[in-house]
């Protein structure tokens, strides 16, 4: 069996990137992801509202430069005080 866990991410940068992102509402997702992206091109998506409709989650769209800067992104994503699930 491989051990996926010991595999490198192979991508050739720049490249188009999507991040998975929950929330309460549209307007705290796109908000956040404003503060992080800042003025960088991103295309925010609706996907799927949970059962009861309390969380929404979302696709953003964006292209990221290389690793370092992808991994970035996903960090300030996850810190978001909206944001309560980054995949």
């Amino acid at each position: 069996m491989i051990d996926l866990s010991k595999e490198k991410l192979k991508l050739d940068y720049p490249c188009n990137w999507q991040y998975k992102l929950v929330g309460l509402s549209e307007e705290k997702i796109k908000n956040a992801a404003k503060d992080v992206f800042c003025d960088r091109v991103h295309k925010v998506t609706p996907s799927k509202v949970s059962k009861k409709g309390k969380f929404k989650s979302f696709t953003v769209d964006i292209i990221v430069h290389n690793e370092d800067d992808r991994l970035e992104l996903f960090n300030k994503l996850q810190a978001h005080d909206d944001i309560k699930i980054v995949i």
